[in-house]
């Protein structure tokens, strides 16, 4: 049996329900009092009816039984409605319905955040954000021609689905069987080795529904996710960069995938074709956030070119939202091999222009796996603020994964910004 604690869940505010108890209690009055009329109208009733409705017992004790018999009937009955009408859909205990309601109004009137990136690092910043607020639009680059997501786009000329699917992964509502399944990767089979069973499923959802954007929106309801998940381009882009070599020689390096192999180091990265358009519903989550998150992530192969993207980077100049760079915790090797923070930022806005990112938010606390030599691996907070920059730094990283964010840190240290 539960407690009387339990039940009094449903009156804690911001669940919404109160209001349509009090409606339904209203109906019930109303209709209780159209019953009372219409009996008078026989009057006098028959002598049992003295005993039906307690005549012979003081009004004040009469009301008050009926008062308790009557709410306790329509509580009871309400309790039991519930239970019919989730049962098909849900399994959850009596006691956690109230609180997994109340979690979804909260989470609902959550602000407004969009998270620009890719990778890893993307997906820990989507799976910490959601328990704070459903109104999440991950922001994700087409820009991958690696692995399994390179050999689907060249073998059946989709959109690369890795980033998406573990975007959506990570925006499901719990890691039940099927979000698993999503991320199982296959290690046997010529054909299927290295494939993962989401990027599969994706592929085969865009054949059947005509698209890409309907592929991502019917797998997102698959795995009930909370937020969207959108590319910044529909247009098959390939990312491109400009290398300067130990012989002081320029190369121009093609495919993300190749960049990291690039043998020196990245001058600037850029897209072909240069101006691809942006998807639409991206421009308008930017303009309506309250909230830009760029990064963490590879910076040159996963950050950078969804603000590549002219159309991108013109709505980060011109939104009201806070944007907030959030600086890897190591370097990438191939990528930012010495880079500090500093030498991030920079990177930055040599691509995107200078003083469109409101606040840096770094780690200071050393990996416990970088020591000796290893030093520089390890991405030093050392940025200044100044009048157009704020810098927050914390302990983000991962006890449990060395060298990565730890997800509830890093997306408690962002939600800070937007209080502080």
């Amino acid at each position: 049996m539960q407690s009387w604690q339990t039940h009094l869940k449903w009156l804690t505010p911001g669940l919404g329900v109160k209001r349509w108890l009090l409606l339904m209690a209203l109906g019930v009055g109303l209709l209780s009092l159209g019953g009372a009329l219409a009996l008078r109208s026989f009057y006098p009733l028959p002598s049992y009816f003295y005993y039906i409705t307690l005549q012979f017992w003081p009004r004040g004790m009469r009301a008050g039984l009926y008062v308790l018999v009557g709410s306790s009937t329509i509580g009871y009955g309400l309790w039991g409605l519930n239970r019919a009408i989730l049962a098909p859909f849900v399994d959850i205990t009596d006691a956690s319905i109230p609180e997994t309601i109340h979690n979804y109004r909260r989470r609902g009137r959550g602000p407004r955040i969009v998270v620009i990136g890719g990778g890893h690092g993307q997906a820990t910043v989507l799976r910490g954000l959601k328990d704070y607020t459903a109104n999440l639009t991950a922001v994700v680059t087409v820009a991958d021609d690696g692995g399994s997501s390179g050999r689907l786009r060249r073998e059946v000329g989709i959109l690369p689905p890795g980033d998406f699917r573990n975007c959506i992964a990570a925006l499901a509502n719990d890691e039940s069987l099927v979000t698993r399944l999503f991320q199982y990767r296959f290690a046997d089979g010529n054909d299927l080795r290295g494939h993962s069973f989401g990027n599969l499923f994706i592929t085969a959802m865009a054949g059947i529904t005509g698209s890409f954007e309907s592929a991502i929106q019917e797998s997102s309801q698959v795995l009930a996710v909370n937020g969207h998940v959108l590319p910044s381009t529909l247009e098959a882009v390939t990312l491109c960069a400009d290398i300067a070599r130990m012989d002081e020689t320029v190369v121009r390096v093609y495919g993300e995938s190749e960049i990291p192999a690039g043998g020196g180091r990245i001058l600037r990265v850029m897209l072909e074709p240069s101006t691809p358009s942006a998807y639409p519903g991206v421009i308008h989550a930017v303009l309506s956030a309250d909230l830009v998150v760029i990064g963490p992530g590879s910076l040159y192969t996963s950050i950078l070119p969804n603000l590549l993207v002219p159309e991108i980077a013109e709505a980060l100049r011109v939104t009201e939202a806070l944007k907030a760079y959030v600086c890897n915790i190591t370097i990438q090797p191939g990528e930012t091999d010495g880079y500090t923070a500093q030498a991030h930022l920079d990177a930055l806005e040599r691509h995107l222009g200078p003083n469109v990112i409101d606040v840096v938010l770094a780690n200071t606390q050393e990996p416990a796996g970088v020591s000796g030599d290893d030093k520089l691996q390890w991405v030093q907070a050392d940025i200044v603020p100044n009048v157009h920059l704020r810098v927050r730094t914390a302990d983000l990283i991962d006890a449990t994964l060395d060298g990565h964010h730890d997800s509830r840190k890093l997306a408690d240290a962002l939600l800070d910004l937007l209080t502080s």
